[in-house]
C-alpha cells in the first residue's frame, strides 16, 4: 500500500473518533466533566480501531483483531461499571466508542465513504438528543400505530399483489401493485412531513409551520389560518406567509412525484410548476421581510396516516386512473382535461401519480399528460385560494389575491409552451 493512501486512511480514522468525541465534549464536558471519553480519547480509539485491523492484515490473522478489541472493550467495560457506581446508568458514550474503533477499521480496509457516513451518522444522531425526547414524549399511541400500519402495507401487503391488470379498457390501467405502491409513496411522504412537525414542533413559527404543514397538508394549513386571521388580523402578514409556503410546498411536492414515477415527463411539467413554485417563493421572501413576527403557531396536524385513509387513497387514485383513461378513450382531449381539473379540486396528488403512470405506460402522450397535471395544479390551487378569501379576514384577502392570481397566471401562461 502507498504511503499517501495508508495516512489518508488512518486520518479518516482520526477524523471520524475526533469527530465523535467532540460531540461528547460539548454535550456532557465542562467543569462537570461526566463522560470517559473526549476527542482526544475518540480519536484515539479511532486510530486503534485503523491499527487493528492493520496488525490482522499483516498477521494475515483476524486473531490479532479481535485481542485488540477485547482488550479496548475491556477498557471501556471497566470505565461503566465505574459510572454506574456513580449512578450514571447510560451506555450511550460506550457504544459511540464501539462505533468510533469499528469505523476505524472500516477505514483502514478501504471502505472510506462507508466509514465516513457512519461517523458523521452518529454525531448528527448524537447531537438530536433534545429533538429526538422531545419527538419520544410526544408521540400518542395512535402515532405508533399507524407507523405499523404503514410498515405492514410497505413490507407485507405491497409485494403479494399482483403486479398486472386482468380487465379490458378502459379498465387496464387498475393494476393492484401500480396502485398501491403509490398509496406507500404518498402515505410516506406525509408520514415523513408529520414526523417532521413531531420533531422540530409546531410552536416554532408560523412560517415554518406552513414548510411543514405543506407536506402533511397544505389545505389544513390553509384553513387554520384563514379562520385564525379574522380573530388576529394583525398578523395576517405572517398568516398570508404560512399559507404561500405550503401552497408552494405542494409544487414541488408534484414535481417530486412526477419525477419519481415517470423521469421523462418531468422534462415537460417541470418548467409550468417550477415558474408557479418560484413565484410563490419569491412571494413568500417578500412577505417574510416585510412583517417578520415571533408569533408561534397552534396548528393541530392529526397522523396523516392509518390503514383507513391509505384505503381511501388507494381507492381515489384507482378511481381517477379509471376517469382519465375513460374520458381519453370516449371523450378526446376535452374529457381528459376536464377530468383533471375537477380532480385537482379534491386531491392534486391522484391526478399527479395517475398522469404519471398512464404517460409510462403510452396511455396518454407525454404533452397531454404534462398538460392535464398543470391544470390541476393549478386547479387546486385556484380552490384552496378560493378558501382563504371565503374563510379569511379582511386583512389576509389582499396579500393572499395577488399571490393566487400570480401563481395562476404563470402557471396557465407557461402551460402554453407545452
Amino acid at each position: 500500500m502507498e504511503n499517501a493512501d495508508l495516512f489518508l486512511r488512518f486520518g479518516v480514522a482520526l477524523a471520524i473518533g475526533f469527530l465523535i468525541g467532540l460531540q461528547r465534549e460539548f454535550a456532557h464536558g465542562g467543569s462537570e466533566r461526566n463522560i470517559i471519553a473526549g476527542e482526544r480519547t475518540f480519536a484515539l480509539f479511532g486510530l486503534a480501531g485503523a491499527l487493528a485491523a492493520m496488525a490482522a492484515d499483516e498477521l494475515d490473522s483476524a486473531l490479532a483483531f479481535v485481542g485488540i478489541i477485547l482488550v479496548l472493550g475491556a477498557f471501556i467495560t471497566a470505565a461503566y461499571l465505574v459510572d454506574a457506581r456513580k449512578g450514571q446508568m447510560g451506555l450511550t458514550t460506550e457504544v459511540a466508542i464501539v462505533v468510533a474503533i469499528t469505523a476505524g477499521a472500516l477505514a483502514y480496509w478501504g471502505y472510506l465513504t462507508l466509514a465516513l457516513a457512519v461517523g458523521i451518522a452518529t454525531t448528527v444522531l448524537l447531537s438530536l438528543k433534545l429533538e429526538t425526547d422531545r419527538f419520544a414524549r410526544s408521540l400518542m399511541r395512535e402515532d405508533l400505530s399507524a407507523a405499523l400500519q404503514l410498515a405492514v402495507i410497505s413490507a407485507i401487503i405491497l409485494p403479494v399483489l399482483p403486479n398486472e391488470s386482468f380487465l379490458p379498457p378502459p379498465f387496464d390501467v387498475l393494476n393492484p401493485f401500480k396502485i398501491w405502491l403509490m398509496v406507500v409513496f404518498i402515505s410516506g411522504i406525509s408520514f415523513l412531513g408529520y414526523v417532521a412537525i413531531k420533531v422540530i414542533g409546531p410552536e416554532q413559527g408560523i412560517g415554518i409551520t406552513g414548510f411543514l404543514g405543506g407536506l402533511v397538508s397544505s389545505t389544513a394549513v390553509t384553513l387554520s389560518f384563514s379562520e385564525r386571521s379574522k380573530r388576529e388580523p394583525e398578523l395576517s402578514k405572517p398568516f398570508a406567509l404560512a399559507i404561500t409556503v405550503a401552497w408552494t410546498v405542494m409544487f414541488a411536492r408534484v414535481l417530486v412525484e412526477v419525477g419519481v414515477v415517470y423521469q421523462p415527463l418531468l422534462k415537460l411539467v417541470w418548467i409550468p410548476v417550477t415558474a408557479s413554485g418560484l413565484v410563490g417563493l419569491a412571494y413568500c421572501l417578500y412577505l417574510f421581510f416585510s412583517q417578520r413576527t415571533a408569533e408561534k403557531a397552534d396548528v393541530e396536524f392529526s397522523n396523516p396516516f392509518d390503514l383507513g385513509s391509505a384505503i381511501k387513497f388507494g381507492l381515489l387514485y384507482g378511481l381517477v386512473l379509471l376517469i382519465s383513461r375513460a374520458a381519453q378513450m370516449y371523450l378526446g382531449d376535452t374529457g381528459l382535461y376536464l377530468s383533471s381539473i375537477i380532480s385537482g379540486v379534491a386531491d392534486v396528488d391522484a391526478i399527479t401519480l395517475s398522469m404519471a403512470e398512464l404517460s409510462k405506460t403510452g396511455v396518454i402522450e407525454m404533452p397531454k399528460a404534462a398538460l392535464a397535471i398543470i391544470l390541476a395544479t393549478m386547479s387546486n390551487t385556484a380552490v384552496k385560494g378560493g378558501i382563504a378569501l371565503a374563510m379569511g379576514g379582511k386583512a389576509l384577502r389582499k396579500p393572499l389575491l395577488f399571490a393566487i392570481l400570480m401563481m395562476l397566471a404563470v402557471g396557465i401562461g407557461t402551460a402554453l409552451l407545452i
